[in-house]
This record gives C-alpha cells, sequence and structure tokens, in this order.
C-alpha cells in the first residue's frame, strides 16, 4: 500500500510540476509525470528534508522539495526534447 501511495504522490506531483511549467495546453504527458515525478521527489525530497533536519518523516519541506525537484527533472527534460528536435 506504501508502495502505491508513492507512485500516486510522485505522479500527482510530477503532473503539478509540468501544470507549472506550461504543460497546461499541451496536456499532461501521464509517463513523464510520473518518471519526474518519483526522480524529483526522491532527489529533491530526500536532500531537503534530510537538510532541514525533519529525517524521513513526511513534511511540508519534503513536499516543497520534491515539487522543487519535479521542476528541475521536468524543466530539464523538456529542454532536451526542445534540443534534439532541432
Amino acid at each position: 500500500m506504501l508502495l502505491l501511495g508513492i507512485i500516486l504522490f510522485g505522479m500527482v506531483i510530477g503532473a503539478g510540476a509540468q501544470l507549472l511549467l506550461g504543460a497546461s495546453t499541451r496536456g499532461i504527458n501521464w509517463p513523464m509525470a510520473f518518471a519526474s515525478g518519483l526522480a524529483g521527489s526522491f532527489v529533491g525530497g530526500l536532500l531537503i528534508s534530510l537538510l532541514s533536519g525533519d529525517g524521513l518523516a513526511l513534511r511540508p519541506s519534503g513536499i516543497i522539495g520534491s515539487l522543487v525537484g519535479a521542476l528541475l527533472v521536468t524543466a530539464g527534460w523538456q529542454w532536451w526534447q526542445r534540443r534534439s528536435t532541432t
């Protein structure tokens, strides 16, 4: 059940990152939302939680770190796609 919660949380964070970067006109790319949400949550959420001293508990710092990490992963992926198509 925890694994399902982590996957769903990652997808929501990844979709939120795409919406913040302007994907509402193109729609949400769910495989990218899944990948960027999980990678961003792992890197950003874990790093910010540990640096702020919250540990591995679910705190606002971890959620914010997850969103920032997903934003960075999504922006990097979109940049890479634009670069490779031109």
